[in-house]
């Protein structure tokens, strides 16, 4: 269980919605090595879930091609949480064409990048977001 002091220290709590366990895995293991909080969901069913619940978030890493919602349908139905509002989503996926592209950040994507990444510059894209805001 999560006290209210278990993020002390931390620079922010990222939810993965990843369906691909190893890079679910992978993206963990970076976040949390880089001092942040991970929660984790497997599918976008999973992550509207977890979006829709009260769990604090600074931020969301996800994929478009999942099962159940994709992230694009993932990102649409967030608009109208509105305790979720002005949560950034960084779009991370092998779809690199201009109109997945496009129709993430029509949707209310802040970042599209393309698998596979550099960790070092997603974290450090994760970061800049993180302390525009």
């Amino acid at each position: 269980m999560v006290g209210p002091d278990a993020t002390m220290g931390k620079r922010g709590r990222i939810l993965v919605a990843e369906d691909e366990p190893h890079i679910r895995r992978v993206l963990a293991t970076l976040l949390q090595t880089s001092d942040f909080e991970v929660v984790e969901a497997a599918d976008g069913d999973q992550a509207l879930d977890l979006l829709r619940g009260p769990t604090p978030l600074d931020l969301v890493v996800m994929d478009i091609m999942m099962p159940g919602r994709t992230g694009i349908q993932v990102l649409n139905e967030m608009s109208g949480l509105d305790h979720r509002a002005d949560l950034p989503v960084l779009i991370l996926t092998a779809k690199g064409q201009d109109a997945d592209r496009d129709e993430a950040f029509a949707s209310g994507a802040v970042d599209f990048m393309t698998k596979p990444f550099s960790p070092k510059k997603l974290v450090s894209r994760i970061t800049e977001i993180l302390e525009s805001r």
